[in-house]
This record gives C-alpha cells, sequence and structure tokens, in this order.
C-alpha cells in the first residue's frame, strides 16, 4: 500500500476547443480571464472542411490549433463562453468548441487547497 496521496477529481470536464492557426494564444488568454488555471495546446490540420466551403468562394486553412483545458464543473460555463468569443467561433470556418464531462482526473493538489474544501464541505 502506497503512503502517497491520491485525489481524485469528480466535478471536472474537459473543454476542447479547435481554432485557425494563430488563435489559440487570444482564446487561453480569454479562458484564463475567465478564471481557467491553465491550458494544453496543440497543432493539427483538418478535412473536409476546406472542400465545402471552397465552394462558397472561401478558402479555410487546415491548419489547426487544439486548446484542451480541464475546469471544475461549476467554472465550465463562464470559461466556455469567453472561449467560444475570443475564437470568434460565429464566424464561417472559425472552428469549433466542445466540452467533455470527466468521470474522473487526478492531479497535485496542494495540501492548503484540500483542507479548505474539507473545512467548507463539512460545515454544509
Amino acid at each position: 500500500m502506497s503512503t502517497r496521496d491520491f485525489i481524485v477529481l469528480t466535478d471536472v470536464s474537459l473543454i476542447t476547443c479547435v481554432v485557425q492557426r494563430g488563435k489559440a494564444e487570444q482564446v487561453v488568454k480569454a479562458a484564463q480571464d475567465a478564471g481557467a488555471q491553465g491550458a494544453t495546446i496543440y497543432y493539427g490540420s483538418g478535412s473536409g472542411v476546406r472542400e465545402r466551403l471552397g465552394l462558397l468562394g472561401l478558402a479555410i486553412d487546415v491548419e489547426k490549433e487544439i486548446i484542451t483545458i480541464l475546469v471544475g464543473d461549476d467554472q465550465v460555463d463562464r470559461i466556455f463562453e469567453s472561449m467560444y468569443l475570443a475564437a470568434e467561433l460565429d464566424l464561417p470556418g472559425a472552428g469549433i468548441i466542445y466540452v467533455n464531462k470527466l468521470e474522473k482526473a487526478a492531479t497535485f493538489v496542494p495540501r492548503e487547497v484540500i483542507d479548505r474544501i474539507s473545512s467548507s464541505s463539512g460545515g454544509s
């Protein structure tokens, strides 16, 4: 049996946002301003959208930036909306954003945060 702490988070969701290359930094900034603690950005390429939108005379770049952010369920709506607006996803071909509810996640949680959560939930 291990003596190391293992904290499992259960009220968390993963926000994933796919945007045009060069937009990720402004989307992450908006998410952090809305309360996100951090983000992961990685790169990819898409297919299919270019051909369909090409018929309309719109050229869509296939180079994409993918942003993933783990957030508490109490923050998900606020951060989701901020990211949507910063990415300008209301424009054709700008990208997509979606949320996955996670069953569980684990990471380092400082002892003072655990104590604070424990004492606030114990008094409820």
